[in-house]
């Protein structure tokens, strides 16, 4: 699994915070009782690499979506933190189709984080990809001149979620996953946390359509580092690792063609660090992270997903209008866990 000499670095930095013991102590103040709006700018880099071969002579073909920036909106309230992102075409670097295509992006995220655990759901859809190492595979192709091979109809449908609990009770999650708390002291923890989704793969070429639909599920282990400067000022690296299953049926539509079933073993890791400033009412920061997974299929071909970005939010917290308050209390006495 290839990764970019910047997580190498970021491992550095993480493992150098880790180090920090977790016995120590922490203070948490609540944001709990207000509403808080951020707007989020980031750098969405999604890319599918299929390598076919031995290591050293695989041949790789990477397909990536057109659209390098999105922008998100989320709101937060009590334990409940909802954000909803796309990539406007406006923004510079989302609309060069004449040459890579057109792609579209959207997903949705609904988490909640009753005491010491953290649920996550979420829904993405990407459409539109194009053959990103164009150079490597036809050596006559010209950067800026040439278009890339473009697959517009190739469409990626995914459902999924995670479940993490918070081994350390002294360890505020939110502090860095949604800034709704501040922890006054540095602290950290081990978060072990299952991960699963449903992705769904259509694509239509030569007018023959096709779809594969893929499962998978992991148990992984991460450690959060909470490092407090002041009074405002925190930095949180995290890193986790995890081995999982992944489970795939393929099927062309046309003509009923055969259905073929696989299973693969599936290796994942990822990690981040967070810088962020934070007063009552007002917070900004930003974020660096990264995910990748590879799992190998047979005839020597390796698959990877991987996924890098940068974060920059900025966010205000105000007391909540009397009808989302009186909403949500009217929920919580029939779902008491909110």
């Amino acid at each position: 699994m290839s990764i970019p000499k910047a997580i190498f670095v970021l491992l550095f930095l993480s493992f150098a915070f880790l180090t920090k013991a977790q016995s120590d102590t922490a203070n948490i103040k609540s944001y709990a009782e207000q509403v808080m709006i951020r707007v989020n700018l980031d750098t969405n880099i999604e890319s599918y690499t299929f390598s076919e071969g031995e290591y050293k002579d695989a041949e790789k073909t990477v397909f990536s979506i057109n659209n390098k920036v999105k922008t998100s909106l989320s709101v937060d309230y009590k334990i409940i933190s909802a954000t909803l992102s796309f990539a406007p075409k406006f923004l510079q670097g989302n609309d060069s189709g004449a040459l890579k295509g057109s792609s579209s992006y959207t997903d949705f995220s609904f988490r909640l984080f009753p005491k010491r655990f953290i649920q996550t759901f979420y829904y993405k859809n990407v459409r539109g990809f194009y053959l990103e190492n164009m150079k490597d595979l036809f050596p006559q192709w010209q950067e800026g001149r040439d278009p890339y091979l473009q697959f517009p109809d190739l469409r990626v449908q995914s459902f999924g979620g995670s479940t993490s609990y918070i081994l350390n009770k002294n360890f505020s999650a939110k502090s860095i996953y949604t800034q709704g708390e501040w922890q006054k002291n540095s602290s950290g923890s081990w978060v072990p946390f299952l991960d699963y989704d449903l992705t769904i793969f259509r694509n239509k070429t030569e007018g023959i359509k096709s779809k594969e639909f893929q499962y998978k599920i992991g148990g992984n282990i991460g450690y959060f580092y909470n490092w407090v400067l002041g009074k405002n000022i925190n930095i949180s690296p995290f890193l986790a690792l995890g081995l999982g299953g992944k489970f795939s049926s393929y099927r062309n539509i046309e003509n009923g063609g055969v259905k073929e079933n696989a299973q693969y073993l599936t290796i994942r890791m990822e990690g981040g660090l967070h810088i962020g400033y934070n007063t009552d009412r007002f917070l900004f920061g930003g974020k660096m992270n990264f995910s990748a997974y590879a799992y190998d299929q047979k005839n020597n071909q390796t698959v990877e997903n991987s996924n890098l970005y940068g974060l920059l939010y900025i966010g205000y917290r105000f007391a909540p209008p009397k009808v989302v308050k009186n909403t949500y209390d009217k929920i919580q006495k029939k779902i008491p866990v909110l």
